[in-house]
């Protein structure tokens, strides 16, 4: 082996070589000194209430704001991430032929594959420098994980609080901290939002209520996903026919209107409509068995709801389409053993059925 650089730059250097050969689209290092704005942003949307249910994220909080304080000994952390936007030639689903789904969990669940590369990283690392540390997440832990990728100079934290740079929104984080002192990266000191409002006005449910501020109790995302039981009455028309997450916000972002060239083989296949999932429209997805659920969505993120959440959600996007073909199987689920399920194909009905046209074509049904 070659003699190991001992500059705190050129440990940087290589190591985010070595993360690119991994298989990560970008990589920059993050020192770990407490958290100042950020900091506080993230205390006050805890006392506001923001986080809706999601009462994990106010487990020591304090913890999330000091990032050293995640590995003993900790000096820098590596931060990554992993393209997933739109490719060219990639074919759109439409219609009923899938159920809307977030661009992240139309394919294989995207937190094995990061911690895959993550854990074959860390290996070369300790292999390279006997006696260091390293610790990794994924859309875990207590990481502040965009504020954490745009120290390390990945993006910036956008108006609709997701990390953007000038390829866009489209990317997945993971973080590797180590004991190592390496040079941190310089953050993106350019401000990509800029008067621009389409995120805000855009949102069907007005879950960001003013710019780098999220009402998750008002977000489609965590309606379809965090959510467990009932949607209340008043958010399931919001929910409109997403069956899992919500892309509005990134949809309008104008960095978001290019697409991408196929590239790293993995990358753009983990991602991709798998075929027994494609066949899945809204009527399949309602009357899914336990056994289909197991089988169709095993790796998926989308089992995250669990088969009585997609169920649910499956059912609020009939009534909200609209579609009067979808009162049988509504009325199928009307009398299913889940009381969620039951609920909600009933007010999908109802709501089907103020419908002009769902009445006429109802009659006799």
């Amino acid at each position: 082996m070659s003699a190991v650089p001992g500059s705190a730059k050129d440990r940087a250097e290589l190591l985010a070589g070595w993360a690119l050969e991994a298989g990560f689209d970008r990589v920059g290092v993050a020192s770990l000194e407490p958290y100042a704005g950020a900091g506080s942003s993230f205390l006050r949307r805890l006392e506001r209430g923001l986080f809706a249910s999601m009462a994990w994220l106010g487990k020591r909080p304090r913890r999330r704001l000091a990032p050293a304080s995640l590995l003993d000994g900790a000096r820098s952390a590596l931060c990554v991430a992993l393209h997933y936007h739109p490719l060219e030639g990639e074919p759109e689903p439409e219609g009923d032929l899938w159920p809307r789904v977030a661009r992240y969990a139309r394919g294989d669940d995207y937190h094995p594959l990061m911690e895959r590369r993550l854990r074959a990283l860390a290996a070369r690392i300790r292999k390279a420098f006997p006696g260091s540390g390293a610790r990794l997440y994924v859309d875990t832990g207590p990481v502040l994980e965009r504020e954490l990728a745009a120290r390390a100079g990945l993006g910036a934290v956008a108006k609709n609080t997701q990390l953007l740079d000038r390829t866009g929104s489209w990317f997945l984080l993971g973080e590797l901290f180590l004991t190592l002192e390496l040079e941190p990266s310089e953050p993106l000191a350019e401000d990509l939002c800029g008067n621009c409002r389409r995120c805000l006005d855009a949102c069907p449910t007005g879950a960001l209520p003013a710019p780098h501020v999220l009402d998750a109790a008002r977000c489609i995302s965590y309606w379809t996903i965090e959510h467990r039981g009932e949607v209340p009455e008043e958010a399931r028309s919001l929910v409109g026919d997403w069956v899992f997450g919500c892309d509005v916000c990134q949809e309008v972002c104008p960095w978001n209107e290019h697409r991408a060239t196929p590239a790293k083989g993995e990358r753009s296949g983990a991602f991709s409509l798998p075929a027994h999932r494609a066949e899945l429209d809204l009527t399949a997805l309602l009357a899914l068995s336990e056994e289909e659920y197991r089988n169709r969505f095993r790796g998926s993120p989308m089992k995250r709801p669990g088969r009585s959440g997609l169920r649910r959600n499956a059912a609020l996007a009939m009534g909200n389409r609209g579609t009067a073909s979808y009162i049988p199987a509504l009325e199928r689920a009307r009398t299913s053993r889940d009381p969620v399920v039951r609920t909600h194909a009933s007010w999908s009905l109802a709501a089907l059925r103020k419908r002009p046209e769902s009445r006429a074509a109802g009659k006799g049904v």
